[in-house]
């Protein structure tokens, strides 16, 4: 029996593109859930019909009722709002809290022993808000975040040095986006490190453009937001917790006091395998370093202080 994977918000392009991916790489049967009446079947539908070019037996519905959920062993949650012109940024803190909020209320009720994944935005402040909501140990949810920042860093070294992008190995902590704190110290070409390879303005370039790596695709779309590397950063982790793989990936998971960070949901390497977070990876962190953390935990308190978290 295959493993069960519900994708919260599956009628969006993040979501949908995750339900993709799972089915072309056969990993799960797959639940798209939105609240729009037939955008999600439909989706759900064609994505089935791919199954035999693609040679993959995975199931996949579209739905509105969580009944159709329950009992899934990882629950991706990419449902809430873009911000909108004349939007505050409270405004939109507060819109997607209720959404994620109510999703984890339905989440929790149908699959209670699931894994979650959230990717809603602001992403380290809802995945504070799901973890405390659910009640569920911290290994259980896990916000994405690092994998794409990783992900991003990664290809513009690939670019910039045109070597394989199998070659490169990139490392990123803290928030994500702006608030992302990215080491070029551990962060290596067939295990060179980037410093040894690029000059220190290079560096600093390629660092530049991953923090704002999301406002670029944003810029050029014109409408909406990346969904192609975001989709393929869940389904790494997805792929990485049904098959055990112990995989060291940089996410975003409730500190109880691991890089001097208590009481907030910060992106540190963990290892990831069957039961969630099986380990959060400390290394030994520059005073530069640290207080760039630092400063994007703050950030993160400060949005879940204004949640009343």
């Amino acid at each position: 029996m295959r493993p069960k994977v519900t994708v919260v918000g599956g009628a969006g392009n993040v979501g949908a593109t995750v339900g993709q991916y799972l089915v072309t790489k056969e990993l799960a049967d797959v639940v798209l859930i939105d609240i729009l009446d037939s955008v999600q079947h439909g989706k759900g539908l064609d994505l089935l019909e791919a199954g035999p070019i693609l040679g993959s037996d995975s199931r996949i519905v579209g739905t509105k009722d969580y009944k159709d959920t329950a009992g899934s062993d990882i629950v991706v949650i990419t449902a809430g709002i873009a911000r909108k012109p004349g939007m505050s940024r409270d405004d939109l803190l507060n819109t997607n809290a209720k959404i994620v909020g109510g999703v984890v209320d339905q989440v929790i009720a149908h699959s209670p022993k699931c894994i979650l994944i959230v990717v809603s935005n602001p992403l380290d402040a809802m995945t504070q808000l799901a973890f405390k909501r659910s009640g569920f140990p911290r290994e259980r949810v896990i916000g994405m975040a690092g994998v794409l920042d990783s992900a991003r860093f990664r290809a513009f070294i690939a670019q910039e040095l045109r070597v394989s992008v199998e070659n490169i190995h990139a490392f990123v902590l803290g928030g994500h986006g702006d608030t992302m704190v990215p080491l070029p110290r551990f962060s290596t070409v067939a295990g060179i490190p980037i410093t040894e390879l690029l000059t220190p303005d290079r560096v600093e370039a390629l660092v530049k453009r991953t923090a704002g790596g999301g406002g670029e695709i944003v810029a050029l779309l014109g409408t909406g937001s990346a969904y192609y590397a975001p989709a393929a950063s869940v389904m790494e982790m997805v792929e990485a917790i049904l098959k055990d793989k112990k995989k060291i990936l940089p996410c975003c998971v409730y500190l109880e006091g691991e890089y001097g960070i208590r009481g907030a949901c910060v992106g540190v390497p963990v290892k990831l395998g069957a039961s969630g977070v099986e380990q959060i990876i400390e290394i030994r962190l520059t005073p530069s370093e640290a207080s760039a953390l630092n400063r994007s935990a703050a950030s993160v308190k400060e949005l879940v202080e204004i949640l009343g978290l």
